[in-house]
């Protein structure tokens, strides 16, 4: 999304609410800090992704999940020792 200052904000205001009105939001900023977005009324509100369970199905976790590689890591860490 671009972002504009102030200064160009009001220097070409008709031309980016036109490019707004058309589908191309913009935010406007004040010494590099976004203030506020500006959006066409009727445009359709963002829709929010929903990943929880995205692969559901696709995958299984094997039972013994926690314990897989224990020893490896073990021995990493505490040597031969374990």
């Amino acid at each position: 999304m671009r972002t504009v200052n102030m200064h160009e904000a009001k220097t070409h205001l008709s031309r980016l609410v036109d490019q707004a009105a058309k589908g191309e939001p913009f935010l406007i900023a004040r010494a590099g800090k976004p203030l506020v977005k500006v959006v066409a009324i009727d445009s359709p509100p963002a829709k929010k992704i929903q990943r929880i369970g995205f692969m559901a199905g696709q995958m299984s976790i094997p039972d013994d999940f926690d314990e897989m590689g224990r020893e490896e890591i073990e021995k990493m860490f505490y040597g031969d020792d374990v």
